[in-house]
């Protein structure tokens, strides 16, 4: 009996003596981890704002489409050719705007007799990177103008 036990206890002893791997695995995990986690943020948060940026210049669109509706209608009928009237362009495409509520961070509407602009920032707050330091929210910003167009060639 106590030749087994001494046979059982030395290997027991050659077993962890040889073990170089020991601690592997956690170190594998230790160093991993972190960039896994980098890995997944860059995924997720840079697909948030690809969508914020489409997001910001489909609601500046729609902003100055609205402007570029304001059409003043005599100078339309006295002339032929459409014509914004710049105050209810602006009101217009800043009343827009104002639907999509706390989304848009800060907005600029210009408008003259030609054109309606408009400015749209969209601010997004990172849902993973968001927990390393000094990578917080971001702002993204979109222009886009329109023009008033009458008739046309279409059938």
């Amino acid at each position: 009996m106590r030749r087994v036990l001494r046979r059982v206890r030395a290997r027991v002893r050659l077993s962890g003596q040889g073990g170089g791997d020991r601690g592997t695995i956690a170190m594998y995990t230790v160093l991993f981890t972190p960039i896994v986690l980098m890995l997944a943020g860059l995924l997720v948060d840079g697909g948030l704002a690809i969508h914020a940026r489409q997001r910001a210049a489909d609601m500046a669109e729609q902003a100055a489409r609205a402007g570029a509706n304001q059409i003043d209608t005599e100078a339309l009928r006295a002339t032929g050719k459409p014509v914004l009237d710049p105050g209810r362009a602006r009101a217009a495409a800043c009343d827009l705007l104002g639907d999509f509520g706390t989304q848009v961070t800060a907005s600029r509407c210009d408008a003259d007799q030609q054109q309606v602009t408009v400015s749209v920032e969209i601010t997004v707050r990172p849902q993973i990177l968001g927990i390393v330091p000094g990578l917080g929210s971001f702002t993204l910003t979109s222009t886009e103008t329109a023009r008033p167009v009458t008739g046309g060639n279409g059938p």
